[in-house]
């Protein structure tokens, strides 16, 4: 029965794989978008591999410092750990994706069930469609990452006075970023998956809903999530502690950061609810409202699915302007008198392309949210169209899907915000704390948090223009529908 499988995510009754085109499933709303954020993570990757090459080759055509190898090799490594967080936020937008999805077509996985097949076989098939999606997503990343390399690559040669002779894009860790993003998107569809498991053949005559706040508050169904979660925050902690006695300390807060988000990702469900609680309260009591908060909190795991995206986004970007506004304040406590503004010229403009490079990875997630709201109003037209029958119009319909946007996306960003700066932080402390520092040069100590308020701005800025963008083919979805042909709808 596996053999009907690839009919999985079809969007009308699965039909035989006899009649079934083998990749139908990627016209499926969702595919398209997960190809995106995969085509996305391996240009990201592809670009930075050639930018590290290509400043090393220019280094070493330098006369004055081509014999030296640290600035090649401190590129080298953002490089890699830059790579390795897209990888990381793609990820976790692909999986969120795959269990939007499945959450989606549970009366079809269901129906497959009934007739014979089992649930592993079903999720190998998943797992299977996620392994096309990134190598698809990977072939195209590929590609177009050698493409802006190579514009990047003339674009440096008449700029550059000593430009490195013979550089060649065929650099031998090229495909690395390309293979890795097609493994964790195999990875992230198989985690995605995992409800495909918990899915009877009884439920082949009801609806295909979300699970509700009841069933994924159950105590023990995130004890991965709460371990993850201290172990990281010790870590953490750990981290600001050696800080104090060596920059070593930075390596040990980088792990105890990445755990400690993975358990508030794999948690979202757990943390998430109170802040978009809060937040609803600000949306007023008029009934658009109402439903839109409720909306919000009725399915926790779709709307924590939505915010933990934007989530990861707003705190990279919060947290590298954090940490590098510290860094740059400490500096400025150690010079006497009035400090000219060339003198931060050089570290200002670093920053900058750091921040660029960070914002890519929001990028991944702002496509993730997109893609969530689109499928999750698809997979609504039942509930709205019973809403539209008893007697809400148009307008209220698309009004009340925007705040259920807004809403999503203010909660998250408040969350981004307030733990960007703790990681930042705790990013310039585990860092700075040994460091020497005038007059005396006694060890830094306790280094004070900065918060650039320019930054800020932006990001909330946008986070208001990604909630309208978010919102804009959902809310044409949702009235498109008429409300008899909505309710008759699976």
């Amino acid at each position: 029965m596996s053999a009907a499988a690839p009919a999985l995510f079809d969007t009308v009754v699965p039909e035989t794989a006899a009649t079934a085109p083998r990749l139908s499933w990627l016209r499926d709303r969702g595919m398209g978008a997960s190809i995106l954020v995969a085509a996305l993570s391996a240009a990201f990757g592809v670009i930075l591999v050639e930018t590290t090459a290509y400043i090393g080759a220019v280094l070493q055509a330098d006369p004055f410092i081509g014999d030296s190898e640290t600035l090649a090799f401190v590129v080298a490594l953002l490089s890699v750990l830059l790579t390795a967080v897209a990888m990381y936020v793609a990820a976790i937008v692909t999986a969120n994706t795959f269990s939007t999805i499945i959450a989606g077509r549970t009366r079809q996985i269901a129906l497959m069930r009934l007739i014979g097949a089992t649930a592993r076989s079903q999720r190998a098939e998943v797992g299977r469609q996620g392994l096309v999606v990134g190598v698809i997503g990977a072939v195209i990343g590929l590609l177009a990452g050698l493409g802006v390399a190579a514009i990047g690559v003339q674009v440096g040669s008449a700029l550059i006075e000593n430009d490195p002779v013979g550089f060649t894009l065929a650099q031998p860790f090229l495909v690395l970023p390309a293979l890795g993003v097609a493994l964790t998107t195999w990875a992230a569809a198989w985690v995605g998956s995992r409800r495909v498991l918990a899915v009877t053949p009884l439920q082949a005559i009801g609806g295909s809903v979300e699970r509700t706040h009841e069933e994924v508050s159950r105590p023990g169904r995130h004890v991965g999530a709460w371990v993850l979660l201290v172990t990281g925050a010790l870590l953490l902690a750990a981290g600001v502690v050696v800080g104090l006695a060596s920059p070593l300390g930075v390596v040990v807060a980088f792990f105890g950061g990445l755990l400690s988000f993975t358990g508030l990702a794999l948690g979202a469900v757990l943390f998430m609810p109170p802040v978009l609680r809060i937040v609803g309260r600000l949306f007023g009591s008029s009934a658009t409202a109402r439903l839109a908060a409720e909306n919000a909190l009725r399915y926790p795991e779709r709307s924590s699915r939505m915010a933990i995206g934007v989530v990861m986004g707003v705190t990279l970007v919060t947290m590298f302007a954090v940490a590098l506004e510290s860094v740059k304040q400490m500096m400025v406590a150690q010079v006497e008198g009035e400090v000219p503004a060339e003198f931060f010229a050089p570290y200002d403009a670093f920053g900058a392309v750091m921040m660029v490079l960070v914002a890519v990875s929001a990028v991944i997630a702002a496509v993730g949210l997109v893609n969530l709201l689109t499928i999750g109003v698809v997979q609504r037209r039942r509930e709205l169209g019973l809403l539209r029958s008893i007697g809400l119009s148009n307008g209220q319909v698309r009004r009340m899907v925007l705040l259920e946007a807004t809403h999503i996306t203010v909660a998250a960003t408040l969350t981004g915000l307030v733990l960007g700066v703790v990681y930042g932080w705790i990013a310039a402390q585990s860092l700075l704390g040994s460091v020497p520092t005038l007059p005396d040069f006694t060890p830094a100590g306790l280094v004070a948090p900065h918060v650039p308020w320019l930054p800020v701005v932006i990001i909330v800025a946008a986070t208001a223009a990604l909630t309208l963008v978010a919102a804009a083919t959902p809310t044409r979805l949702a009235t498109r529908v008429a409300p008899v042909e909505a309710l008759a709808a699976d």
